[in-house]
């Protein structure tokens, strides 16, 4: 509690701000740290009326208490977990596009641990990965970057090529395929910088010998296929996404070398997997197996 209510003070700035937080009062927390000094031998903060600011001693604590914190954190949760998901939390992370595909495997999920509360943010593929490995997300499904972190263990459940979107007209309606030199000269509606299709697009218009005009990037694949039927440019999207435009006033081809689409679920392979990420891996695990089991009939 001493090391709570040290972290608190020391990142709130203000004994007003950090009693607020905690919820007890200013003497209190004063109490707490003059005990927390006499228990360490040293002073921890230097003070100047209501100004206060770590000694070379409050700094080293402040640090360790972080990680001693953090631990009974983790401590906590694994305890929790011992309820056989009766209660518990999952933070999943899912890119924008790939919510739709996956919107059946949430709802299963739903309906096996009613309990479980579960948060779904929405990120590009690279700020997923980095907050799979920083903690801030249990679990999530994107398309891995080009280097992806060792330390993040992976499960295919999806794969697809991605293809071109075209305005329907010439010279376009008469190229039932493409290759990607054919646009080099087209203005490049992509991704932001965040998400992980638009490194592999960049990266293949350089393997191919060009640097492609991006005169546009969104978040947002219908605002980019928007782009595309005012009559010029290109933007690229996955299967899935084709299918729902079909129709839309736009082109859709295939286009060599191509990219594959594959999308993982990932977490993190040196921390503590909580029982509500066990869950929804194994879950995951199960729609592999009966979508490669599809597949094998389809063949």
């Amino acid at each position: 509690k001493a090391l709570r209510y040290f972290v608190e003070l020391v990142n709130q700035q203000s004994f007003t701000r950090a009693s607020e937080q905690l919820y007890v009062t200013q003497p209190t927390i004063s109490k707490m740290i003059r005990s927390l000094e006499i228990e360490v031998g040293q002073p921890l903060l230097h003070r100047e009326g209501r100004r206060f600011w770590l000694t070379e001693a409050g700094e080293i604590v402040y640090q360790r208490a972080g990680e001693i914190i953090a631990q009974l954190t983790q401590l906590d949760a694994e305890l929790i977990d011992l309820n056989q998901l009766q209660r518990g939390q999952l933070r999943l992370g899912i890119p924008p596009m790939v919510g739709h595909l996956y919107a059946g495997l949430i709802r299963q999920y739903r309906q096996v641990y009613p309990n479980v509360e579960m948060t779904i943010v929405e990120y590009g593929g690279r700020k997923i990965e980095q907050a799979v490995l920083d903690g801030e997300l249990d679990v999530a499904i994107t398309m891995l970057s080009q280097h992806a972190e060792q330390n993040l263990n992976t499960l295919v459940l999806d794969n697809y090529p991605i293809y071109a979107v075209l305005p329907n007209s010439s010279p376009w309606k008469d190229m039932p395929k493409l290759n990607w030199s054919m646009l080099k000269n087209e203005p490049f509606y992509l991704y932001t910088q965040e998400f992980t299709l638009s490194d592999y697009v960049q990266s293949l218009c350089k393997q191919q010998g060009f640097i492609p005009q991006i005169a546009a990037r969104s978040s947002q694949w219908d605002f980019l296929v928007a782009l595309v039927k005012n009559g010029i440019g290109v933007a690229f999207l996955p299967e899935p996404l084709c299918q729902r435009i079909q129709s839309d006033g736009v082109l859709v081809r295939p286009i060599t070398p191509t990219i594959d689409w594959r999308l993982c679920v990932i977490w993190h392979a040196e921390r503590y997997i909580s029982r509500t990420a066990e869950a929804w891996i194994e879950l995951c695990k199960q729609y592999q197996s009966t979508s490669n089991l599809r597949l094998d009939k389809k063949d």
